[in-house]
């Protein structure tokens, strides 16, 4: 872990809210290549980690029911399973990716295909993030 992390400045950073965020980390390290960048305790949880996935950073921290009303979200468990978004990772081998995931303990939303983009395919987390792997198609500027 890196002691000297430098929060980003711009872009935007998702931050996910989990049940067992320690778990979380050790599945996105092993499926996902994530490197931990930082990582908080709070009362017994996991009260922050930042992680960096494919040259991004994630933010995760465990759910905090009884603080809720102050930190506005809850882990997909809690709602039954549910996610209300999903985050892209742009890569250049969906099925690679798709495939690690998969063999480390997600579950397959769509499997991986041709799209008119290029290649993709999801995956829900055993956190319940859905995650997108997507190849892009090289740009053809003869197609414009």
């Amino acid at each position: 872990m890196n002691e000297t992390h430098e929060p980003p400045t711009s872009g935007v950073a998702p931050y996910l809210s989990v049940r067992n965020g320690a778990a979380a980390i050790e599945f996105y390290t092993r499926a996902l290549g994530a490197e931990l960048l930082e990582r908080y305790d709070f009362e017994g949880k996991l009260g922050h980690a930042t992680l960096q996935i494919n040259d991004g950073i994630v933010m995760l921290a465990d759910e905090f029911p009884e603080h809720e009303a102050h930190i506005g979200n809850v882990a997909p468990a809690t709602l039954d399973n549910r996610t209300t978004f999903t985050l892209n990772l742009y890569v250049t081998d969906a099925d690679a990716w798709f495939d690690k995931a998969i063999a480390e303990g997600a579950s397959v939303v769509r499997p991986c295909k041709d799209e008119f983009f290029g290649r993709h395919g999801k995956i829900r987390d055993p956190f319940g993030h859905v995650w997108s792997f997507v190849a892009l198609k090289p740009h053809d500027p003869s197609a414009s």
